[in-house]
């Protein structure tokens, strides 16, 4: 259906206004979208009135009775009018049930009727405003939701923030803590093998050769010793830096440079006149008694120390300090026992048809000397007595218990006893003047007259016998049992006819045993060593003899035990 309405006064559009508006109620326009319908009508209308002329107004409804359609509002200019705008001004608004609106919608001219328009425009208004103020109302609640939320979002942003800082500052704190125990069980496994490298050695001067090595690059860029020459140990006046004097006659650790060190248990001093430009650490080398032995100054490789490594090796020096006490005690043992060892030894006799030769070898490794000795004598009779022994354990207790060993058996041999009786008695005297220490012994008597070889073993390599035709025999029958062992044995005699030119050797385990071969190798070596030989240089000159059998013994292997060698020749 449609309707028209010329405009051309204020009254005929406030009529047209009043129109559309009920037009729009009796279609069931919701008052919301009425009112925005009939302000925009005003509006254009007004516009349409300014620029003055005649204007029609035309309303449509579309779609019928069944459904819902839309209401269509129309201005232009009247075909008759002066108005020159020829462009339609169109809106429309959907019309929920158009069929109410099939009947005319007059407008009465009445100002009653009029101003009736107008408060139901009002009446629509404030039904908008009540609309518009319960939806600021919504709005209000919402922006207020809306700024909760917000907060809420930024509250839970800081946390997230906050929470991201903790995981990252813990997973800092987590790395420092992985990488400090990695340093820690890096240096205690360095300190750890470092100690063990420094007391395997009694070698005084190996142990002071080993500590740059080990220092040097790994945790200091220079390594200096400064060991005190003295007794007492006071240092020598030297040219050495402040610092190392002030660690010696202080005892206490002291850190020399142009800034402060603050290592724990380290004195801070000034920067030496012999280095400035390089920071030092001096420790004292001490020994467990806190006598100072000397004083480790040590450069770094960078600026500063790191103060954990010189925790470290203030420990290591520490320890230098007991291995170096360790060695000259060692040293000085060692000293006393070879003395006491060479002092005790016998000057050969001369003895007509028998020619001597001895040697006497110290161990090069370890404290092995004291243990192995010979001795040769004559009897009554005239029968020359030779004997070599090794006492069991080393040092000056194996040294001393060698000296009354040996003194025992000449005190003995005065009697005239037999080689196995001199054993075993011997062997009575060890079990009752020591339950607790062992020793083998071999003794030989040559007779002047026959010619006979007497001999008897006790737990001793067996006497090696070169015949003068170069045949080696090894005089191996049934030995006795070591001297000192918990039991009672008679030891007994061997004879062995000789001949002139024969010769016999009598010697330690140290001259044949090696702990990768046994002894029988090495007793074969000695046999190839005695075959080697013409007669006429065993008459001639048997002190070179007997250096010429050690020469190949013993110039292949570390000498870790002392060795005794004696041999016996009988000339024609």
């Amino acid at each position: 259906m449609t309707r028209a309405w010329r405009i051309t006064t204020v009254t005929d559009a406030a009529r047209a206004r009043i129109a559309v508006a009920r037009l729009a109620a009796a279609c069931g326009v919701p008052t919301v979208e009425r009112t925005r319908l009939a302000t925009a009508v005003g509006g254009q209308l007004r516009q349409c009135l300014t620029k003055g002329g005649t204007w029609l107004l035309t309303l449509e409804t579309t779609g019928g009775d069944a459904g819902p359609g839309e209401l269509h509002v129309v201005v232009v200019p009247a075909p008759d009018g002066a108005a020159e705008e020829r462009t339609p001004w169109t809106t429309g608004v959907p019309c929920p049930d158009p069929g109410r609106a099939s009947g005319p919608c007059p407008v009465p001219d009445e100002p009653a009727a009029l101003s009736e328009g107008l408060l139901g425009a009002d009446e629509d208004t404030s039904v908008v405003l009540d609309e518009l103020a319960e939806q600021e109302g919504l709005v209000a609640f919402h922006r207020e939701e809306l700024h909760q939320t917000n907060q809420g979002v930024l509250a839970l942003h800081a946390e997230l923030d906050a929470a991201g800082r903790a995981q990252r500052e813990a997973f800092a704190a987590e790395r420092r803590a992985r990488n400090e125990a990695e340093n820690a069980r890096r240096r205690l496994t360095f300190l750890a093998d470092a100690s063990a490298e420094l007391t395997a050695s009694l070698n005084h001067d190996e142990i002071l050769r080993r500590l740059p090595e080990l220092l040097v690059p790994r945790y200091a860029d220079g390594v200096d010793v400064w060991l005190f020459d003295h007794e007492d140990g006071r240092p020598l006046p030297a040219d050495h830096p402040g610092a190392a004097v002030q660690a010696a006659r202080t005892g206490r650790p002291q850190y020399a440079a142009d800034h402060p060190g603050n290592l724990p248990g380290v004195e801070d001093r000034p920067p030496s006149a012999l280095a400035p430009d390089r920071p030092l650490l001096c420790v004292p080398l001490l020994t467990p008694r806190r006598a100072p032995l000397g004083v480790l100054t040590l450069s770094p490789q960078g600026e500063r120390w790191d103060p954990d490594d010189a925790v470290m090796l203030i420990e290591l020096a520490r320890r230098a300090g007991i291995a170096l006490d360790n060695a000259r005690r060692f040293e000085h043992n060692r000293d006393i026992a070879e003395t006491l060892q060479r002092a005790l030894l016998t000057e050969l006799p001369s003895t007509p048809g028998v020619g001597l030769a001895a040697r006497y070898l110290p161990a090069t490794r370890g404290l092995n000397i004291g243990g192995d000795w010979y001795d040769a004598f004559q009897q009554r009779d005239g029968s020359l007595v030779t004997v070599i022994g090794d006492v069991t354990g080393h040092g000056l207790h194996a040294a001393v218990m060698m000296s009354q060993l040996r003194t025992a058996l000449r005190a003995y041999a005065v009697d005239g006893d037999s080689p196995g009786r001199l054993l075993t008695r011997l062997h009575g005297y060890l079990r009752q003047l020591q339950p607790d220490l062992f020793a083998t012994a071999v003794i030989a008597r040559f007779h002047p007259d026959d010619q006979t070889l007497t001999w008897a073993a006790a737990g001793h390599p067996p006497p090696v016998l070169r015949l003068p035709d170069g045949e080696v025999r090894t005089l191996d029958a049934k030995p006795g049992a070591m001297l000192g062992i918990p039991l009672s044995q008679d030891i007994a005699d061997h004879t062995e006819r000789l001949t002139p030119g024969s010769t016999l050797a009598l010697y330690t385990d140290g001259l044949v045993e090696r702990r990768s071969q046994g002894i029988d190798p090495g007793i074969e070596r000695l046999g190839a060593a005695l075959a080697s030989f013409d007669r006429a240089e065993l008459d001639t000159d048997l002190e070179e003899a007997a250096d010429r059998v050690l020469h190949p013994l013993l110039s292949d292997s570390e000498r870790d035990d002392d060795v005794c060698l004696l041999l016996c020749h009988l000339r024609g």
